[in-house]
């Protein structure tokens, strides 16, 4: 992930665990699930009110605004973050109340490509582990402050009807942002939606463009993409385009990454109007599909030698050529335990050693050694003192001979 973003000129950043809570509640939106039932929120011992980060992008913007990085930096200024983040919901498949998420924000453009460029990040990031076949792009447009409040109208006159029969959350967003019961997860609600007004009959002339540009250099780039009117997501600030890569059997949503463009959030957090788009991609959800499509990567090789030790002079050995074959880059074990050489050998085929040797007073004595392959069972001579033999055997192919 961390080479594939950068290929893009995404640069790292890192963010503190917990903000300000105004960061969450002015940046995400009073009425989403996140800010209204899910945050993490604590007084600490000086009465400010802080809280546990739930996503990552309204901490960018924060600490963008608060390290003048969009005018010190060339733009588009590209960041993106690996971190965990923490939301108080109902514990399940695919949702964690500790989750791990690979963000990416793009500061700086308002053009189209730049949308495209974002969800291209994560669509190298599916094929680069084989899973492009097995996700589906969904995109949407969601409007802009023009020709947003004319669908809203829209929705409530619609939804209004079927007041009664919403979820009591609902009920209060036909009032707040009746956009938000799209996204509701209740079946009741649900039902009721699939018959609602769709925003792209609302969309100003500029969004339309814009959105029809988006479609066209996906089309460009071979990006298979299905329109999907409903989707709305989870945070209030999204504008205009949106997207999710979805999957069957990875949770109750199915979403592997979503994202889209946040135009006006900057300027919502106290900094001048500046366009930006990002993804946000759950970690557990891309380790589940991987998972279930047996595309899991193989585990970490063991060490390329475990040392085994016999009396003090041939533990002290071990340890010596241990540190030696580090130094060297190679991954090198030995015994911390004072056990006995029957267990030693054993940890070394627990811990999936490439190769062992047996020093003891006889081995320290002569300056040679045996060098055994674990899975060949074949040994060969080497002399203690010729590391860089014993390097070039350790990382022979195949046999290590």
């Amino acid at each position: 992930m961390h080479q594939t973003v950068g290929r893009y000129g995404y640069r790292e950043i890192r963010l503190p665990t917990f903000e300000s809570t105004e960061v969450f509640s002015r940046g995400v939106g009073e009425e989403t699930d996140i800010v209204s039932k899910e945050m993490y929120t604590f007084e600490d011992k000086g009465g400010r009110s802080i809280t546990l980060r739930p996503e990552g992008t309204a901490g960018v913007v924060r600490a963008v605004l608060e390290n003048g990085l969009l005018a010190s930096s060339p733009l588009p200024l590209k960041s993106y973050y690996i971190q965990s983040c923490f939301r108080y919901e109902k514990a399940q498949k695919g949702r964690y109340r500790e989750f791990h998420q690979l963000g990416i924000e793009c500061f700086g453009t308002h053009e189209p490509a730049a949308d495209v460029e974002v969800m291209a990040v994560a669509y190298d990031l599916l094929v680069a582990v084989g899973l492009a076949d097995v996700v589906t792009l969904e995109i949407n447009a969601i409007g802009c402050p023009s020709c947003r409040p004319v669908y809203h109208e829209a929705l409530k006159q619609y939804f209004s009807e079927y007041r009664d029969k919403l979820c009591d959350t609902c009920q209060v967003r036909l009032d707040k942002n009746p956009m938000r019961i799209l996204d509701c997860k209740n079946e009741a609600c649900q039902d009721i939606a699939k018959n609602a007004p769709v925003m792209r009959d609302y969309l100003c002339e500029d969004c339309v463009e814009h959105f029809d540009k988006v479609q066209k250099l996906l089309q460009e780039a071979d990006m298979a993409y299905v329109v999907n009117p409903r989707i709305v997501r989870g945070l209030d600030y999204y504008t205009n385009t949106v997207f999710e890569f979805i999957a069957e059997g990875v949770g109750t949503q199915g979403t592997v990454c979503g994202g889209g463009r946040y135009d006006g959030l900057i300027e919502q957090l106290g900094g001048q109007p500046t366009p930006a788009v990002g993804f946000g991609l759950g970690l557990e959800r891309f380790l589940m599909l991987l998972e279930e499509r047996g595309k899991l990567p193989p585990p970490p090789p063991g060490p390329a030698l475990y040392a085994v030790g016999i009396g003090e002079a041939g533990r002290a050995a071990a340890r010596r050529l241990a540190a030696r074959l580090r130094t060297m880059g190679l991954a090198a074990e030995t015994d911390l335990a004072d056990r006995s050489v029957k267990a030693q050998m054993k940890a070394a085929g627990r811990l999936g050693a490439a190769f062992t040797t047996v020093l003891g007073d006889d081995e320290v004595a002569a300056g040679k050694a045996m060098l055994k392959n674990m899975d060949a069972g074949t040994e060969v001579p080497f002399e203690l003192a010729a590391t860089d033999a014993l390097y070039d055997l350790l990382t022979a192919p195949v046999t290590g001979a």
